[in-house]
């Protein structure tokens, strides 16, 4: 009795979703007919409330298809009537990126969508946000395709944002990075001392200020690596490739980047709490 039940049952639930699907597409039913390639009494019979039958597997994907839903939500397999590609698409997405490109925006629109949660970040270099304008202005001048000032406006803007807004925002990052700026090596190979020394107390400052909702953790990269990802609270990690951003939006990767910073802040050779008293050593290292 229990197997007719559960047949009846399947198949009372496949005749709702087949409704909403043929409903919400604002098809006929001798349309769907003629999209399946099946009579419209065929359609109608699937339709009846006191049918307790299954069509075969050829008629259900076809279905599937013409109303643009998966045929495992019709066979009540899934709660997400998403048909697999498009499934796919709306949790991983590419966006072109780079130095010389207007990426603000789309930064932006994560953050704001993030709004509440906690932002998590490894940035590439040090993050642009922290960097003083002599330090932006050293390093953008190499771009013809972008002025140095539109940079300067959008790093204010995004440290303005963390100021004002209602997220916690944490940064990881490599000890060596800091080092190689102290030192002017690397990376930063070119930038006098004058400005290191500025941007060392400037971010000293701001740090100062912000703490704790703005907290840095710095790791030691031998021990840890971590390539330049953001994670936007629950919703969303990006991974930074330098010409393109790839997003993540289902949640099981999300929480799989979440896990790997949460690595990088329990091998942290440097605590939120110590990151100024490093800065100032830093600062004496300034040559």
């Amino acid at each position: 009795m229990s197997g007719i039940n559960n047949k009846q049952t399947r198949a009372a639930q496949f005749r709702a979703r087949l409704g909403d699907a043929l409903a919400a597409s604002g098809l006929s039913r001798a349309a769907l007919a003629r999209s399946v390639a099946v009579d419209r009494s065929t359609i109608t019979q699937l339709m009846l409330a006191d049918d307790a039958r299954m069509p075969g597997g050829h008629v259900v994907a076809a279905c599937a298809q013409a109303l643009d839903v998966s045929a495992d939500w019709l066979l009540g397999l899934t709660d997400r009537p998403e048909q697999a590609g498009k499934l796919i698409a709306s949790s991983l997405s590419i966006s072109e990126t780079g130095r010389a490109t207007s990426l603000d925006d789309q930064i932006f629109a994560w953050h704001r969508e993030a709004e509440g949660f906690k932002i998590r970040h490894v940035p590439a270099t040090l993050p642009d946000m922290l960097k003083t304008n002599a330090v932006m202005r050293w390093e953008y001048a190499p771009l013809s395709q972008r002025r140095p000032t539109e940079a300067i406006d959008a790093a204010a803007a995004r440290l303005d944002w963390i100021k004002l807004s209602q997220s916690d925002y944490e940064i990881a990052l490599p000890l060596h990075e800091l080092a190689n700026f102290a030192l002017g090596q690397g990376y930063y190979d070119g930038l006098d001392a004058a400005a290191r020394i500025e941007q060392l107390d400037w971010l000293a400052s701001v740090y100062d200020a912000v703490y704790p909702r703005l907290r840095l953790v710095l790791f030691d990269a031998r021990l840890v690596f971590s390539a330049p990802v953001t994670i936007f609270g629950p919703k969303m990690a990006v991974i930074y490739l330098g010409h393109h951003y790839i997003a993540f939006r289902d949640k099981d990767r999300v929480r799989e980047v979440s896990r790997h910073f949460d690595a990088l802040v329990r091998e942290a050779a440097v605590s939120p709490n110590d990151v100024i008293g490093h800065l100032q050593g830093l600062r004496n290292q300034v040559r």
